[in-house]
């Protein structure tokens, strides 16, 4: 039986870049060397709010200039039209008192219109993921995944890098590396498994973009024991919103083995977060089958000495000589508490003591066997 360590504090050294200045915007990075459970809040199933269902958070962001925390749904147009939310989190250092939704917006096409249902026009709805609030242009940009359907029917829908205002008007998008297309054939994007990551990093200069899983050309997903599954971070530069490069980073295998032996299990980044300098906070979310709670695992990457494979078809045949480096932070594990299917995560205001926050967020996937579930660490 785990023990439950409610005071878990895990030693290691990163950069935070949550110090800002008067209008929001992000300035040096501030040293951090462990990090403190302080507790959850679980968001009731099927919660009501303006008309939606609330579920399927899967990316967060936080506002420190207005105080406001904004969440991506991954509802495909199925249950309400896609959109994000604005909420407030209330917490101190003996955890979280509430979150109160105060506003849900709907995500726009560049016609004005909605984002169709996935079941009437699954080449046009959406898959959202991932958002950021940018407070230097004052927009945000959000991840869908696109789809990737085969066989009787080919349904084939890239995925999208797009910025919006605050009323969730199209501005425009980011366009994609060679790579990140969908294709029939067992190349380039996997279903499912694409922009789940975005960071903002450099003052807001620079944009990473993490892919969950291996290109076909790169290798196999993630196994039980396997050490040779890599993904790939795009950097991007904000003012021209080009790619400007890429980055191999290495999976861990899968934390436990599907029951039965031969269903669905996966190991892949559902959100990264910019620590400071070409440091990354990346997630490592892994599911099997018969094991309903989630393995979450969370690594402090360097980009600095990580080569540049934006050039390379295939790090299955052509291995990077240079990945990025990583470090465990943190396995929520040896928590002893239940950990749900993670998927976001935002630094936050201070604690009365002065200390940072990190927050998480969980995917409940609208399923009545999941929580969504807010979790809530000081930073030392």
């Amino acid at each position: 039986m785990k023990k439950i360590i409610f005071a878990a504090f895990i030693i290691v050294t990163i950069f935070s870049s949550c110090s800002v200045t008067r209008n929001g915007i992000t300035k040096q990075a501030v040293a951090v060397n462990s990090l403190k459970y302080l507790g959850e809040y679980i968001v009731p199933y099927n919660q009501p709010f303006k008309g939606t269902t609330v579920g399927g958070l899967s990316g967060i962001d936080y506002d420190s200039l207005h105080q406001l925390y904004y969440l991506i749904s991954d509802d495909r147009s199925q249950i309400n039209p896609a959109r994000f939310y604005t909420a407030k989190i209330n917490f101190t250092q003996s955890g979280i008192s509430n979150v109160e939704f105060v506003n849900v917006t709907t995500l726009l096409q560049p016609d004005g219109s909605s984002y169709p249902d996935r079941k009437k026009d699954p080449a046009h709805s959406p898959d959202p993921e991932a958002l950021r609030y940018n407070p230097v242009i004052d927009k945000f940009v959000w991840t869908s995944e696109g789809e990737r359907i085969t066989g009787k029917e080919t349904i084939l829908e890239d995925p999208a890098i797009t910025i919006i205002n605050k009323e969730g008007k199209y501005i425009d998008i980011f366009p994609l590396p060679i790579q990140m297309h969908m294709h029939p054939t067992e190349n380039g994007l996997r279903q499912n498994s694409v922009f789940e990551g975005l960071a903002f990093a450099d003052n807001f200069k620079i944009m990473y973009i993490s892919v969950e899983e291996p290109l076909y050309e790169d290798g196999p997903r993630a196994g039980l024991r396997d050490t040779i599954t890599w993904t790939r971070i795009v950097k991007y530069n904000v003012a021209s919103r080009k790619p400007v490069a890429q980055y191999a980073y290495h999976i861990e295998p899968i934390a436990h083995p599907s029951i039965p032996a031969n269903e669905f299990k996966i190991n892949g980044i559902p959100d990264i977060l910019a620590v400071g300098g070409k440091k990354l906070l990346v997630i490592e979310r892994s599911f099997s089958t018969g094991v309903l709670a989630c393995t979450i695992r969370v690594y402090i990457s360097n980009l600095s000495h990580a080569s540049n494979i934006a050039g390379t078809a295939s790090l299955k045949q052509q291995p990077p000589a240079h990945p990025a480096n990583k470090k465990l932070l943190i396995n929520m594990d040896d928590l002893g508490i239940y950990i749900d299917n993670i998927e976001g995560v935002t630094f936050g205001p201070d604690l009365p003591n002065g200390h940072k926050t990190l927050i998480f967020v969980s995917d409940n996937n609208f399923s009545k066997e999941q929580k969504t579930q807010f979790l809530l660490f000081e930073v030392n």
